[in-house]
């Protein structure tokens, strides 16, 4: 289950520590990686639409579709995305697909198909299944939000491009590994895999900054 508030930065210093001790893949990506805060989002209806609508944008672009969600619909809950007309959704910068899916989001909740409220109360595979269930949620939507949202801290989104890079950096391989092998090799990191995701992910991104240098 979901905890009641995200862990602290001392609980996760901690679980890197733990996986630094077991891995040493890990233990050189936490030597080498600049401090970064947890990412923690809003949970519930308003960060999984949140989520949506950041994807496949620049964060720049992100930010500024948001701020127009957020003014236009007042409050970002299903009753006020199910009032507006598609073209309401689309005038605050909402593409065609992403209206379908914001309003799939909304009936999924008030129909009862995904309770977010229920979330916290299902297991991390349980939790994924059902919002799944949702048109337009697929598997690493489901996972990044169980893990910025909902402060899970053994979900990997193994289908991540950037993570599984950052896998082959860390393991020293010729080859990138697919999501299946991702997963796989993922299961080492029990119980603190979405720490190992996020540490992986701020050490991609470091490297591609030129923060630190290339693995």
């Amino acid at each position: 289950m979901t905890p009641d508030a995200p862990p602290t930065p001392d609980q996760i210093r901690a679980a890197r520590a733990h996986l630094a001790a077991l891995d040493p893949a890990i233990a050189a990506v936490e030597a080498v990686t600049p401090e970064f805060p947890r990412r923690v989002r809003e949970r519930g209806f308003a960060g999984l639409i949140k989520l949506m609508v950041e994807q496949q944008v620049s964060l720049a672009s992100a930010a500024a579709i948001w701020a127009r969600v957020e003014i236009g619909l007042g409050e970002v809950s299903p009753a006020a995305v199910l009032a507006r007309e598609d073209v309401d959704l689309q005038g605050f910068g909402l593409s065609r697909p992403k209206v379908r899916y914001a309003r799939a989001i909304a009936e999924a909740h008030v129909s009862g198909l995904c309770d977010f409220d229920g979330l916290r109360h299902m297991g991390d595979d349980e939790a994924a299944v059902a919002l799944m269930s949702i048109k337009g949620i697929g598997r690493w939507t489901a996972e990044t939000y169980l893990m910025f949202c909902e402060g899970r801290l053994d979900v990997f989104p193994g289908g991540d491009v950037a993570l599984q890079e950052a896998m082959r950096w860390a393991d020293r391989t010729e080859v990138r590994p697919n999501e299946k092998q991702a997963y796989a090799r993922a299961q080492a990191w029990k119980p603190y895999r979405a720490v190992a995701a996020h540490l992986l992910w701020r050490c991609y991104g470091a490297v591609k900054k030129g923060e630190i240098p290339p693995f």
